[in-house]
């Protein structure tokens, strides 16, 4: 089958070529892919920490050309949404069906693509953080994959939201329209005290965030986008004068629950069209060097999509 490759004598670190076609286990379905999106962390340091001649890729929509041998999971022919840790950049992938949603048919599975680690992790922050009707919610990165998920299902949740960016007034009218109340540009900002924060940047804007968080309020870490460490400067931490019971907790999606659900209820809201993809680059694989330069240099905001062909 065809499929990127990682080739790091390219620019992109990615090259069209020919691979063995994947054999799936029994609990495993075979998904005729037909969109993937890209997620920062895979172009910036997946493809960089792999050997040449591997398929990476967590994200991709297609449909089932052969059902789990196990008899778990849709049938041949059902439009799925899938999620694994590689393989997403190829005709075909073999996919465990408890990373496989169902899609409503007729969707454009270019838009469902961007489903799996932007709008699952979004999805999974928040419920981390609880009930969110009548909540005060910090959304930080807002304007990428995951940070425009959080802002919508946030505001999907009865929260007043709080988006965070580092150009207000050129993304500030976009954020709006997705639910987003307040467009700030860095925690500190912030009028008052919130009670969750869905952190996708790290660093001294997670410092800065944590220090906003109102009593029994929750940050999740999320993303760290700026490869920097947090200090936190001492008192910090104390649970004194109203800061009692604040927790900062640690995020991995792929943490073993069961993403079926997830996956199937974001993939009909997209659908539906009660959910902004965010697509902000979108073309055929072919041009994955394009998508890729432009994600690295940070001139997207949102997603980008490869068709595959």
């Amino acid at each position: 089958m065809r499929a990127l490759l990682t080739d790091h004598s390219t620019a992109s670190g990615l090259r069209l070529g020919e691979t063995a076609d994947p054999i799936p286990e029994p609990h495993q379905a075979l998904v005729r892919v037909s969109a993937t999106s890209l997620n920062f962390g895979e172009v910036k340091h997946a493809i960089a920490n792999s050997q040449d001649g591997v398929v990476l890729g967590w994200d991709a929509a297609g449909v089932v050309e052969r059902a789990a041998a196990d008899g778990s999971g849709p049938a041949a022919g059902t439009p799925v949404i899938t999620l694994d840790a590689d393989g997403a950049w190829a005709e075909s992938r073999a996919v465990d069906t408890a990373m496989l949603g169902v899609v409503p048919a007729g969707a454009d599975l270019g838009a469902i693509s961007t489903i799996p680690v932007a709008g699952a992790s979004a999805l999974r922050a928040l419920r981390r953080i609880g009930p969110l009707l009548g909540k005060r919610v910090l959304v930080t990165g807002a304007t990428g994959g995951v940070g425009r998920y959080a802002v919508q299902l946030a505001r999907l949740g009865g929260a007043h939201v709080l988006a965070s960016t580092g150009d207000p007034a050129g993304h500030g009218d976009g954020l709006r329209e997705l639910g987003a109340h307040e467009v700030i540009k860095h925690p500190e900002q912030a009028a008052g005290l919130v009670d969750g924060v869905v952190d996708n940047v790290g660093g001294a804007q997670l410092v800065a965030a944590f220090g906003k968080l109102a009593p029994h309020g929750t940050l999740v870490a999320v993303g760290h986008g700026t490869g920097e460490g947090e200090s936190f400067p001492f008192g910090a931490l104390f649970g004194d004068c109203g800061r009692h019971d604040r927790s900062l907790v640690t995020f991995y999606l792929l943490d073993g629950a069961d993403l079926v659900p997830d996956l199937t209820w974001l993939a009909a809201r997209v659908a539906a069209g009660d959910l902004d993809p965010g697509i902000s680059w979108r073309g055929g694989w072919d041009r994955a060097d394009e998508a890729v330069g432009a994600l690295l240099e940070g001139r997207l905001h949102g997603k980008a999509v490869l068709d595959i062909s």
